[in-house]
């Protein structure tokens, strides 16, 4: 990798979290990207209440409040914790803005859930063909090197973090000529949370599932809902680095959205994504327009 921007969304000060530059949206100049706030409340529930044998397999989070390129720190605390389900709640707090009364400011707030894992019951149940087609759809070895050498999200210094998009065509790094009504989908590789520290699977799963808003609410103009929340449900944690988001559902009436995901790896499906979004056109995001240099494409 050649010398270029930390691809991290924070780096760690005494307890604390400081944006780094690639935690910046494109919604708003101090305004901080989807990815990194659902990231950072998902490693503070797995890192401090995670067990062996549990697995992480929702998480919920609500995003209520614009976070700032500002100080940024977890609270979090055990809702439930019994034999088969553990319930973890976190919240996302960040230093008072200039102008605001309060010490400090609540951005966002997860609930996760934890099941214990066991064997599966007996008995044959249904599930859609069709995931294993999507499973196998995947960029070919020429698709995925003019992605790597054409990204313009992340940066051509580390092609290896580049997202493959689709939107009914073939695979393309060009976010510009997906800028379609179709079916959206995205193969991505996420940053790191925290600098210098690897992100675990159910890390990755979450930051690349923020892309459900991105999926669903993305078209010819670009995308002017943003979402104010993400759930994420999981049966297992992707083997693989890069995830497949692929749109499933979108409804939109009166300036409201809804948007579900599949979620895979090269093994199949392994979750759903769900978003609700509001009309934020005034800060429309033209991505056929917009220089992402420096940006995280999934923001």
């Amino acid at each position: 990798m050649t010398d270029g921007p930390v691809l991290a969304f924070f780096t760690e000060d005494s307890g604390r979290f400081l944006p780094l530059p690639l935690a910046r949206s494109l919604w708003a100049a101090d305004s901080l990207t989807g990815p990194a706030v659902c990231g950072i409340a998902a490693r503070a529930a797995e890192t401090v209440y995670g067990e062996t044998g549990f697995r992480p397999v929702r998480f919920t989070v609500d995003l209520f409040k614009m976070a700032r390129a500002l100080p940024t720190r977890t609270i979090g605390r055990v809702l439930r914790d019994g034999g088969r389900i553990r319930v973890v709640e976190v919240d996302v707090v960040q230093d008072k803005p200039s102008g605001e009364s309060t010490e400090e400011v609540v951005v966002a707030r997860s609930t996760t859930v934890f099941l214990r894992e066991s064997a599966n019951p007996p008995g044959e149940r249904w599930f859609n063909p069709a995931d294993d087609i999507v499973a196998a759809d995947t960029p070919t070895p020429q698709q995925q090197e003019a992605a790597s050498n054409e990204f313009n999200g992340e940066g051509p210094w580390d092609p290896a973090l580049a997202p493959w998009f689709y939107s009914g065509g073939t695979w393309s790094n060009d976010m510009g000529t997906n800028q379609t009504d179709g079916q959206k989908a995205v193969w991505s590789r996420s940053a790191q949370v925290i600098e210098g520290e690897p992100p675990s699977p159910f890390q990755r799963t979450v930051m690349a599932a923020e892309a459900t808003s991105l999926m669903g609410n993305w078209g010819t103009e670009g995308i002017a809902f943003i979402n104010c929340d993400l759930t994420v449900a999981l049966s297992r944690l992707p083997g693989d680095s890069r995830i497949h988001v692929r749109a499933e559902s979108h409804t939109e009436h009166d300036g409201i959205s809804t948007s579900s995901t599949g979620l895979y790896d090269a093994d199949g499906r392994f979750g759903t994504g769900l978003v609700t979004a509001v009309n934020n056109v005034a800060a429309q995001i033209d991505f056929a327009k917009v220089d992402m240099t420096g940006h995280y494409a999934e923001s």
